[in-house]
């Protein structure tokens, strides 16, 4: 009698703190329904709810677009607290979405096959991968979400899975939720860290896109001036006419001389470069 009413005080306890240390993260309780739901989601940003990231994610939970089982890093506890969130009944993980894990996981790169092919670095979401196009790359252990979002690319299998920490030694039961609330709290700051990096990551290459696009604006803006200056300007005499033709028929003649390996003199004549 006494040992399940036990069990019961111990779990209501266990949630009391899990809830009370989720909803006291800073302004949580006042964000926009897709965001206190990212703040649910594990953060690893691995895609296999078929959205690119948990924010979107988030958003389609939101919006009602997509179910709340769908993320299997998060498995049925995230799936529970999301039902509780939205006051929904929890279901169970959709198998579709299931990657058969039964443990956190993180990669780590053979530094010994490595290529420094440098196609992991574009597929880490978290920039957890460091190093050079033709130089050794490493993984950041510590930074490693565990999506393997960079095993696919690596053209030499030099990525491997690796599973995090050791089985926790046993406790007592009074001991365990304390536990569970300290996990909870390394899992949230973890979270939390990736969800930065993931952010930071996204508006680094935002920038650079709207950089690489600026530039190929302003190259296109100064090839039309240089056209412009180079035409002839309306109601110009013949003579001026004739002196952009000469001076394009002139280069072509150059390229071409140039091609053939011989010397264009400007009279309209090419000349071996050996001079015979």
């Amino acid at each position: 009698m006494l040992k399940p009413l036990r069990q019961a005080g111990d779990t209501m306890l266990q949630w009391s703190f899990l809830l009370g240390l989720t909803a006291s993260r800073p302004g949580v309780r006042d964000r926009p329904l897709e965001e206190r739901i990212d703040a649910l989601l594990p953060q690893t940003q691995c895609g296999q709810c078929d959205y690119p990231g948990c924010l979107p994610y988030a958003r389609a939970i939101a919006s009602g677009e997509a179910e709340i089982n769908q993320c299997p890093p998060g498995g049925e506890r995230t799936i529970r607290r999301i039902a509780r969130l939205l006051g929904r009944k929890p279901v169970p993980l959709n198998p579709a979405h299931d990657d058969g894990k039964a443990s956190t996981t993180v990669v780590r790169i053979d530094e010994e096959q490595c290529i420094g092919c440098a196609l992991c670095l574009k597929a880490c979401p978290v920039d957890a991968i460091v190093g050079a196009p033709r130089l050794m790359h490493t993984v950041i252990r510590d930074e490693c979400t565990g999506c393997d979002l960079c095993i696919e690319p690596c053209p030499v299998d030099c990525i491997h899975v690796e599973t995090t920490g050791e089985p926790a030694a046993p406790v007592s039961p009074l001991a365990a939720p304390i536990r569970e609330v300290l996990a909870e709290a390394e899992r949230l700051r973890r979270a939390d860290r990736a969800r930065l990096r993931f952010r930071r990551r996204n508006e680094r290459i935002t920038r650079r896109e709207q950089e690489r696009e600026q530039r190929r604006r302003e190259k296109k803006a100064a090839r039309t001036v240089l056209r412009k200056e180079a035409l002839p300007e309306p109601g110009s005499d013949h003579a001026s006419k004739q002196a952009v033709i000469q001076a394009a028929v002139a280069r072509v003649r150059a390229r071409r001389a140039r091609r053939d390996g011989t010397v264009y003199d400007g009279s309209g004549r090419s000349d071996p470069r050996n001079g015979t």
